[in-house]
C-alpha cells in the first residue's frame, strides 16, 4: 500500500461529503482512506455509512470523543500505507494530488506540497528543494505572507516508518495540536522534498478553531511554548534562531487582545526562564518580554508602537 489517508471527522456534515468525494475521484489506485468519527453528534456517522458500504477502500474507526490529536493518532496506530496523509474532513484535494505524490517520492521521510486557500484563492508555492526537515523549518517557519499556516500538518505526506522509528505523535488533549506536532517532525526528518503543485484546499471556516478565540486556546499556546522551549534547550548543535523566535510569537499571541481578567488566569501558567531564553533572539522580543513581566498591559501598549 502506497499511501494511507487519514481524515479526522467530528460534526462536519455540510463538508463531509465534498471531502470523501475528492478522495474517492483520485486518479491513482493504491490507497486507502481511515475515517476516524471522533464521537460526532450530527449527521457524520449516517454519512460515513453510506460511503462504507459502496466505497471498499474507506473504512470508519468510530472512537469517543477525544479531539483532533487523538483521532489523528487513532488513524495512525490503524494505518498501513508507506506514507500517510492528514485530511481535515471540511477541506478537500485535488484529484492528481496522490498520483502527483506517488511520482515525486523518493523515499524521503517528508514531502511537502502547495496548499490553497479557498475563501481567497491565494497559494502557497515554495520552489521545488531537498534537503533535511530542520533546514525546510528555518527556511519558511517565519514567512509572514503565506496563504494557510505554516505549522498545518495537512501540506505535508510523511514516511509512516519514519514517523513510527522517531515516536512521533500528536500530543492529545490540546488546541493548537499542529504547532506542537510539526517543530518537532521536522526537526528529526533528514531527506525532504518540496514541490511546488497545489494538492490541498483549506478551507476556512468562522466557527473552526484556527479562527476561534477563546481562553482555552491561549492556554494551551502557552504550555506548547514551555513544553518546545525545554525541550529544544537540549539540542546544542543546531541553529534555533527560527524556533525560538516562533516560540516567542506563541507567548505574546496569547496576550495580544486580553481582558485583564484573563491576563490574571493565563500569567501563571508561563513558565519565565523558557520565556526568557525563547525571547533574547531579537531586542524587540527583549523588550516585549520585559514589558509583559511588569505588566500584559504594558505589553500590548509596547506593542502597539513597536
Amino acid at each position: 500500500m502506497t499511501f494511507s489517508v487519514i481524515v479526522p471527522i467530528y460534526n462536519v456534515e455540510d463538508y463531509l461529503e465534498e471531502c470523501l468525494q475528492s478522495l474517492k475521484a483520485q486518479n491513482f489506485d493504491d490507497y486507502e482512506v481511515i475515517c476516524v468519527n471522533d464521537g460526532s453528534t450530527d449527521n457524520s456517522r449516517k454519512i460515513l455509512s453510506t460511503w462504507e458500504r459502496n466505497w471498499p477502500k474507506m473504512r470508519v474507526i468510530d472512537r469517543d470523543n477525544g479531539g483532533l490529536s487523538a483521532a489523528r493518532n487513532t488513524g495512525l496506530r490503524e494505518a498501513t500505507g508507506n506514507y500517510v496523509i492528514f485530511v481535515d474532513s471540511d477541506d478537500w484535494v485535488e484529484v492528481s494530488m496522490l498520483s502527483t505524490l506517488a511520482q515525486a517520492i523518493d523515499n524521503e521521510d517528508i514531502v511537502c506540497f502547495a496548499c490553497r486557500r479557498t475563501d481567497s484563492g491565494a497559494t502557497d508555492s515554495f520552489l521545488e528543494e531537498e534537503n533535511s526537515g530542520w533546514d525546510y523549518y528555518n527556511r519558511h517557519a517565519l514567512e509572514t505572507r503565506m496563504a494557510t499556516p505554516f505549522v498545518c500538518v495537512w501540506q505535508r505526506c510523511y514516511r509512516r516508518q519514519f514517523l513510527m522509528d522517531n515516536n512521533l505523535w500528536f500530543q492529545e488533549g490540546i488546541l493548537h495540536e499542529d504547532n506542537e506536532f510539526t517543530p518537532r517532525v521536522l526537526f528529526k526528518a533528514q531527506a525532504l522534498k518540496v514541490i511546488p503543485q497545489v494538492l490541498y484546499n483549506y478551507r476556512v471556516r468562522p466557527n473552526s478553531i484556527m479562527t476561534h478565540k477563546r481562553l482555552r486556546n491561549k492556554e494551551d499556546l502557552i504550555c506548547i511554548a514551555n513544553e518546545l522551549s525545554k525541550s529544544f534547550d537540549k539540542e546544542n548543535a543546531i541553529d534555533k534562531m527560527t524556533i525560538y523566535r516562533s516560540l516567542t510569537q506563541y507567548y505574546q499571541m496569547a496576550f495580544i487582545d486580553n481582558t485583564p481578567d484573563i491576563d490574571k488566569q493565563l500569567l501563571p501558567l508561563i513558565d519565565w526562564e523558557c520565556y526568557h531564553r525563547v525571547s533574547r533572539t531579537k531586542l524587540r522580543h527583549r523588550l516585549q518580554y520585559t514589558a509583559m513581566r511588569l505588566s500584559p498591559s504594558l505589553f500590548r501598549t509596547l506593542n502597539s508602537i513597536l
